[in-house]
């Protein structure tokens, strides 16, 4: 009889582990669930209190179970905290949702962890107030990682005479600040020039475009990105060709100077060939190192190259072909 009490109590104890009650012990979700926006387009801090039922069980230690739409990866992420704050970035062109759980564990559970049975969410919709429609087609290029410039385009549907700003944020910053520099087409700031302010690299950068009319303010635009994803490499100037011995084709060229570390970089050729009767063919080459042989080619044959080149999927998530080089062709000439 006692082996099956024991067992007895010990298929308890697994069926309560992580269970919503045990013993008829109840755990309730958090109150007071807020999400803070300090003014830093995107990096929000969530906060809460802890249950009213429990605020005077002093047996048992709270832990929170805190989850939150991820709308950059489109899934849910989750953290478990003693703590009653936490930040997090979010897009703020779309839902944001979190939603938090009460965990209870400690003599009053016999050590098993509670959690409730429903938690306390909150959903805060993007922005609807202002005039006309956000900016489009905003792009930020890190030049050769020299500097960073955005740009956007300007919407049809704003009103005349409106006037855009663009505000910045990162976390080495106390608070949001102005572009430093805009970039003009005609009348219309088009775009922000960083090359006085440097922006870190492998952290949120995060943008608002917004600004004023005579209508009204206009609706803002809100983006995020790390500047190490936005990589334009400078353009290569020159290619050496020249026939080897054994009637190969050997071209070579170097890369852009700057920071961009050479093992970061990888290349397309452009191969063009024009044959005796004036017929063009075409074909890219992929490759990581800077020179390229090709096997005997006719004589009567025209060949000519540009390459261009960008960051690997191995140092950044994305990023930007640069322009090509200027085409060399054997025969000489252009």
């Amino acid at each position: 009889m006692a082996s099956v009490s024991w067992m007895a109590v010990m298929l308890l104890l697994i069926t309560c582990r992580e269970s919503m009650h045990c013993d008829g012990l109840t755990v309730d979700p958090p109150d007071d669930l807020v999400i803070s926006d300090l003014g830093h387009f995107g990096r929000l801090q969530i906060s809460w209190s802890p249950p009213a039922s429990q605020i005077n069980e002093t047996e048992c230690s709270h832990l929170y179970q805190l989850e939150y739409f991820n709308s950059y990866t489109d899934s849910w992420s989750a953290i478990r905290t003693f703590k009653r704050t936490y930040t997090a970035q979010f897009d703020l062109m779309k839902d944001v949702r979190v939603r938090v759980y009460t965990l209870l564990r400690g003599p009053c559970t016999n050590d098993t962890l509670i959690k409730s049975s429903s938690y306390t969410e909150v959903v805060q919709k993007p922005p609807s107030t202002g005039v006309g429609t956000p900016v489009q087609d905003f792009v930020c290029v890190y030049h050769n990682m020299k500097y960073v410039e955005c740009n956007w385009g300007r919407s049809p549907k704003l009103p005349a005479n409106s006037q855009q700003h663009l505000y910045f944020w990162h976390k080495e910053l106390e608070q949001a600040e102005e572009c430093p520099t805009y970039v003009k087409t005609g009348e219309t700031r088009s775009g922000c020039n960083f090359t006085e302010s440097s922006l870190p690299e492998f952290t949120d950068v995060n943008f608002c475009v917004n600004g004023s009319s005579q209508e009204g303010p206009l609706k803002p635009a809100f983006v995020s990105l790390q500047i190490q994803n936005q990589v334009k490499p400078g353009t290569t100037e020159k290619l050496d060709l020249r026939t080897d011995p054994d009637a190969q084709l050997d071209l070579r060229w170097n890369g852009p100077a700057g920071k961009i570390p050479a093992h970061c970089l990888e290349w397309e050729v452009e191969h063009n060939q024009e044959g005796p009767d004036g017929k063009m063919t075409s074909q890219q080459i992929l490759t990581n190192q800077k020179s390229l042989k090709l096997p005997s080619i006719h004589d009567t044959q025209r060949n000519c190259f540009r390459v261009r080149s960008k960051l690997s999927k191995y140092c950044a998530n994305k990023g930007f072909w640069s322009e090509w080089s200027p085409q060399t062709c054997q025969p000489g000439g252009a």
